[in-house]
């Protein structure tokens, strides 16, 4: 899954994709490199980003939707969290919805993924960006990650959600502190046995700097995001999410192949 931030404050790019040309133009890029979907947004949603309202979010990424679906060979995804950006992102030809927030900041997007028929991402996170690291208090953070996504899938399923629409993602980096995110990483195999395909977002995010003495800028994190992207392979992901694609390709093509041999004995 290749990253489109339409935002003038992505932590990845700087704002490098807000002009909706730009954007197209490496969303296309991107497929030529392989990748096998495209995840567009337009809200930041790192620590401390502050929220967006719904019509400059819309004026983002509609015009990017709009250039891209049916124009390119692999489906576009909506990274949104409100209902009326989605509803507006599935009607120009999105046709899958990545919140966020596992349908707790807006829950009536379920019904807007459901009257759509799309597929959903719940992803784990508590809080909201510009306070998620004070909600990092786990006693067990696997049981209480399961925990909370299976509220979201009984949520989902509650609005008319098929259960093989829903895809989870576990939120790495998303109220945890580094240590969280590293034992998410370790035991995604528990996440896979929740039965719905998972979907891992590592790229570039700070907790990839731990190992090291000190903090690397994002512009040296391909290499720690090419270890953790492996891990998450070997470990049950169906999809990695990324801002790097021609770069993670072979890294995911290469554990796949061995992720074979951990199926088979």
């Amino acid at each position: 899954m290749g990253i489109i931030n339409v935002t003038p404050d992505s932590f990845s790019d700087g704002g490098r994709l807000l002009d909706p040309t730009l954007a197209v133009d490496a969303a296309k890029r991107m497929v030529d490199e392989g990748a096998d979907l495209l995840d567009i947004g337009g809200e930041s949603t790192r620590p401390g980003a502050q929220p967006l309202d719904a019509a400059e979010e819309r004026r983002r990424v509609l015009p990017v939707i709009e250039a891209l679906a049916g124009r390119v060979p692999v489906p576009v995804s909506i990274d949104t969290y409100k209902a009326s950006i989605a509803r507006a992102a599935l009607e120009a030809g999105a046709s899958v919805v990545n919140d966020i927030s596992g349908l707790r900041y807006e829950p009536e997007l379920a019904a807007v993924v459901a009257t759509h028929h799309a597929p959903i991402i719940l992803m784990h996170t508590r809080g909201r960006s510009r306070d998620m690291y004070s909600q990092a208090v786990y006693h067990e953070v696997i049981d209480e990650v399961l925990d909370e996504l299976r509220e979201s899938v009984a949520f989902a399923g509650g609005a008319g959600i098929p259960r093989d629409a829903m895809l989870i993602d576990p939120g790495l980096g998303f109220a945890k502190e580094a240590v969280h995110s590293y034992e998410v990483l370790a035991r995604l195999a528990e996440f896979a046995a929740l039965g719905h395909p998972l979907v891992v977002g590592p790229s570039r995010k700070a907790f990839l700097t731990r190992p090291f003495a000190k903090d690397l800028p994002v512009t040296e994190r391909d290499w720690p995001t090419a270890a953790a992207v492996t891990a998450a392979v070997l470990g049950g992901a169906h999809i990695v999410r990324v801002h790097a694609v021609r770069e993670m390709v072979p890294v995911v093509r290469v554990a796949d192949e061995i992720r074979k041999y951990y199926r088979e004995h």
